[in-house]
């Protein structure tokens, strides 16, 4: 039977199974990652949605309304955390990225079709370790207090579609006394509001306050293009989220790291690195490469800031 309904679209996927290949070996990788898409599968089904397919390292999910939907992205989070915590066997804990979007959709023969569907699923290209992305028709279906747990990315250009679509971000829900944590260890929150230099080219730019977060890509939509085709259309993304400057890899081909007076380059592959002091970001390529698309960062003091280049 085939039925035109309005629902709410859940992808989730599962960061880190790669590297459990790696360390545990097939067999014992492959049951670690089919019973976390069954856990993932049974919070879908405790919340009253429905599994309409499992994807391997995920899932794709169906929802009447949004915050039963959100309600699962949250446990999805919090039980990826129970089992990489304290006591557990796994080399490193598996970590879940999650994308929702709503509007009507078609049922037929056990799947789902419509552009909710292609939205949630471009979507989950851009989300970062533990991290929620959702649409704001999405957002406009939770009650106030869910809502408030929501912050603005901005319009995004998603692959295959004209529009960009408004996007917002809702981070794992943190433990109290949880800081940042970067390659050198724990910082202490910022004792004043920063800003982020970033320059590449002509391109010399202040980023503080209501400008934030930043895009980086080679789209003419995000926030700071790189004309470049080893860089993706939305390659990585800076938010200042918990005092610190936060940079998250968005990209296919990695974004790379390099603190100065440091010679350690720092491989993301849609991981998050906190941004200190000074250094450079390799799109597509390590900063170490010359002619690689290498973007200079300088995080400031805001008195520091030049206010000819400041975009507050």
């Amino acid at each position: 039977m085939t039925q035109i309904v309005e629902r709410t679209i859940l992808f989730a996927d599962l960061r880190g199974s790669t590297s459990l290949y790696e360390t545990m070996g097939n067999a014992e990788a492959t049951a670690v990652v089919t019973q976390s898409v069954a856990l993932l599968a049974r919070i879908v089904e405790a919340m009253g949605g429905q599994v309409v397919k499992t994807l391997g390292d995920g899932l794709m999910a169906m929802f009447d309304a949004p915050p039963p939907a959100v309600e699962s992205a949250d446990e999805m989070h919090e039980s990826m955390e129970r089992i990489g915590g304290p006591g557990s066997s796994l080399p490193q804990p598996l970590k879940v990225q999650v994308a929702l979007a709503c509007g009507e959709v078609v049922e037929m023969s056990g799947d789902v079709f419509g552009d909710a569907v292609n939205v949630a699923a471009r979507l989950l290209d851009h989300a970062g370790d533990n991290e929620t992305l959702l649409t704001a028709h999405v957002l406009a279906g939770l009650p106030p207090a869910q809502r408030d747990r929501f912050r603005s990315l901005d319009r995004m250009q998603l692959r295959g579609r004209v529009e960009p679509v408004h996007v917002y971000l809702l981070e794992a829900q943190r433990h109290a006394g949880d800081t940042a944590a970067t390659a050198f260890g724990d910082m202490a929150p910022a004792q004043e509001p920063e800003g982020i230099r970033l320059i590449w080219s002509h391109l010399n730019r202040v980023y503080s306050g209501a400008s934030l977060p930043v895009v980086l890509g080679r789209s003419p939509q995000v926030t700071y293009c790189i004309d470049d085709t080893r860089v993706s259309r939305s390659h990585a993304r800076i938010d200042w989220h918990g005092g610190t400057f936060q940079l998250t890899d968005l990209s296919y081909n990695g974004t790379y790291v390099r603190f100065d007076h440091d010679p350690e380059v720092i491989s993301l592959r849609r991981g998050t690195c906190t941004l200190h002091g000074s250094g450079y970001i390799g799109l597509g390529t390590p900063p170490v490469e010359a002619d690689g698309p290498c973007v200079r960062f300088e995080v400031m003091k805001f008195a520091d800031t030049q206010p000819h280049d400041l975009y507050t």
